[in-house]
């Protein structure tokens, strides 16, 4: 039991803590949601979920400063699941060992996609598991490759209202970015216009799909030709105005016919050096089991994506390849075309 001077002393020293706590209120900071600092110019490479990164030298992860493992694929109830995961934990592992930031890109059926995201319910427990994935993995970003929202079925409406979600848990502290891939821009329609311009503000930048301008029944027809880019460029900077610092520019590692079935006649760019082709030519004569006479297949050779990547660098904010396993990994690489073009070491 407390005496009378004790008595007095504890009633002195609680209302001097109880002035110093008015004086000097513990405060929380706000939890600000905003984008992670921008590292410039970006040097993206797809590795999928089928390519062993064994055979990948370390050299071409330096060459990239972000790597987007592909894919986490939605399933029918709504989940990304990890394809491969003891393969993308060592393409995490090399990536990191490498300086390059790691992502992690979603894909999955139209159907999947729709049923996920046109629901609130839906949306919040894609994200929260995604999120999950991004905790588990320590990324750096998420990379949304729903090929496509549409117009035509309202699902431009929940691909907005997702991203925006998305972004706010990927943003919140400035932890995580968020981009997405989208179409080339060149053809209008339902994919086209499902890309609503506030999504610009929800990510950290586009990867603009500037290949796969194939026809199966005209011959001689380039996919990705220097004057895609250009066009591609144009639609979402110009009339779009996705800002500069946004936009990424596609480019093709592989190789497509033109006339002819695309099923089992498209080549990795290494494939068709393999074949004779040329590193400064944008086409050759190749064979394939889909299609064993001879046909001209056309790519993007090393002066092509020179070209590209300084197009990129004068009026966007990086270049993103699909994908790193169908490049060469010698002299003739197309990522080091992109890395001497721009002065990058590696």
């Amino acid at each position: 039991m407390l005496n009378r001077q004790s008595y007095v002393t504890v009633l002195a020293v609680l209302s001097l803590l109880v002035a110093c706590s008015k004086k000097n209120p513990i405060t929380e900071e706000p939890v600000t949601i905003a984008p992670p600092p921008d590292f410039g110019f970006k040097v993206i490479g797809y590795m999928p979920n089928y390519r062993d990164p064994a055979t990948i030298p370390d050299s071409k992860f330096r060459m990239t400063n972000v790597v987007n493992y592909a894919f986490a694929t939605v399933n029918s109830s709504g989940v990304p699941v990890v394809n491969n995961p003891s393969r993308f934990q060592l393409v995490v592992n090399k990536a990191k060992a490498n300086n390059a930031k790691i992502f992690i890109s979603v894909n999955g059926t139209t159907a999947n996609w729709k049923a996920m995201a046109v629901t609130a319910t839906g949306r919040n427990s894609f994200i929260k598991n995604l999120m999950n994935i991004l905790r588990q993995y320590q990324l750096d970003g998420a990379d949304i490759d729903w090929e496509f929202p549409s117009t035509a079925d309202s699902t431009d409406v929940a691909f907005t209202s997702m991203m925006k979600e998305l972004s706010d848990s990927c943003h919140l502290g400035s932890k995580y970015y968020l981009t997405a891939a989208i179409t080339a821009g060149k053809y209008a329609g339902s994919y086209r216009d499902a890309i609503k311009t506030e999504v610009f503000g929800y990510v950290d930048w586009m990867n603009i799909m500037a290949y796969d301008d194939f026809n199966t029944t005209v011959p001689y027809r380039q996919h990705s030709p220097y004057e895609l880019a250009v066009t591609c460029l144009n639609y979402w900077l110009n009339t779009r105005g996705l800002p500069k610092a946004k936009c990424v520019l596609g480019l093709p590692a592989y190789g497509r016919p033109s006339g002819i079935t695309q099923t089992n006649t498209t080549l990795a760019y290494s494939s068709i050096l393999a074949q004779g082709g040329s590193p400064n030519s944008d086409s050759a004569m190749v064979t394939t089991s889909g299609w064993p006479s001879p046909y001209m297949i056309y790519y993007n050779g090393q002066p092509t994506i020179k070209r590209k990547t300084m197009l990129a660098q004068q009026r966007g904010n990086g270049v993103m390849m699909w994908e790193k396993g169908q490049d060469a990994n010698d002299e003739y690489s197309l990522l080091k075309a992109v890395c001497d073009t721009i002065g990058r070491a590696y």
